[in-house]
């Protein structure tokens, strides 16, 4: 009787024969590939080898490892100078290419929420859990506890009468908006446009350049140039202690409380994205020494560690430009695109302590 030669096992065999071989415990960037030709899982290790090896030891089907190299027919690797220039890289490339394992398994947006602004006819204020899918003008954050950051984010919009709903099958309009038809008597709006909380885009009451005047009012709350909603909120409940509403007045005092919280959270995010900033050495592999600039948790620039008063000139020059590109005057928001590299870099340093004894302040 014939013997049936299992195809994944061979493949297994010949794949562990290759990194045995050729791999080096170097550190690197790996890209498990399908047989045709998609990155299914990237990773990186600061022993590129050790870590390759491992996944032909995992269990299957309990391990993930042991379910990722499964779906591989091919295995590539890329090293780089030292353990910090392949987190960046990995990062990057997962960024660039999404691989399906990677996605699946990422836990970072359960972990941390932001704050967005949406890009809608009426934009809202809302919470992510994650750095947001590109529907959004502009992202804060990451904050730890969307429960707390719900409540917070909800007594602004109530404040400004921004809604705050997520309705997908009504059309946002104004009150000032042409109609090409003959428009019907308005129908009820919801419940907080109907106690005075929201402005009601819903059912058309507001005029636009209004509703876009309170979103500005929103995006400079949240910048830190305006303390306008706890302003409103301090004069209500002044007013009502004058009028002997005290138990609406606590409330307002709680409704207040819960807004300066909120300006708090946002200025120690904005202290912690500046303390990130400095010009990194590591050591590599080899003695390929690099410098990192990095300005608010992000990677600027990276180059050579310089060896000459010409290269330091270089380096310093860079700087300079750097610095003048990110005012430190900027507001407390970071650009989309940026949040994951920050979250990426605060994670090392906290992992890795020591190494901020190679950072040095940027030259101003």
């Amino acid at each position: 009787m014939p013997t049936v030669v299992d195809d994944s096992e061979e493949r297994l065999k010949e794949l562990r024969g290759i990194v045995r071989r050729q791999a080096e415990d170097r550190p690197g960037v790996y890209r498990m590939v399908s047989e045709g030709g998609e990155v299914v899982y990237v990773g990186k290790s600061k022993r590129v080898r050790t870590r390759l090896m491992s996944y032909f030891r995992a269990v299957f089907p309990d391990e993930k490892g042991a379910r990722i190299v499964r779906e591989a027919a091919a295995i590539e690797w890329t090293y780089v100078p030292s353990e910090f220039a392949a987190l960046l890289e990995e990062l990057r490339t997962i960024k660039r290419l999404r691989p399906r394992f990677n996605h699946a398994m990422k836990h970072d947006g359960k972990n941390y929420a932001f704050v967005a602004l949406t890009r809608e006819p009426a934009p809202r204020l809302v919470v992510l859990r994650g750095t947001g899918g590109g529907g959004e003008s502009v992202v804060y954050g990451p904050f730890t506890g969307a429960l707390w950051l719900r409540e917070a984010l909800r007594e602004l919009a109530d404040s400004l009468g921004l809604r705050d709903c997520a309705l997908s099958d009504r059309r946002m309009k104004y009150s000032d908006q042409q109609e090409i038809f003959v428009v019907p008597p308005r129908t009820p709006g919801c419940i907080r446009f109907e106690i005075g909380k929201c402005l009601g885009p819903c059912v058309g009451a507001p005029l636009a350049a209004v509703y876009r005047e309170r979103v500005s009012q929103a995006r400079a709350f949240l910048d830190g140039t305006n303390d306008g909603p706890i302003e409103r909120l301090a004069a209500q409940m002044k007013d009502a202690s004058e009028r002997l509403e005290f138990e609406r007045a606590g409330a307002l005092r709680d409704k207040r409380q819960r807004l300066e919280d909120l300006r708090d959270r946002f200025d120690r995010m904005r202290f912690a994205a500046e303390s990130l900033t400095f010009a990194y050495h590591v050591e590599g592999v080899g003695g390929d020494d690099r410098v990192y600039l990095i300005r608010r948790g992000v990677v600027r620039a990276e180059l050579p560690a310089p060896k000459s008063k010409v290269e330091e000139k270089a380096m310093k020059d860079l700087v300079r430009k750097i610095v003048a590109d990110t005012p430190s005057t900027s507001p407390r928001s970071i650009p989309q695109h940026e949040v994951d590299e920050l979250l990426v870099i605060a994670s090392w340093f906290r992992a890795n302590p020591t190494e901020m004894t190679r950072a040095r302040p940027l030259v101003q």
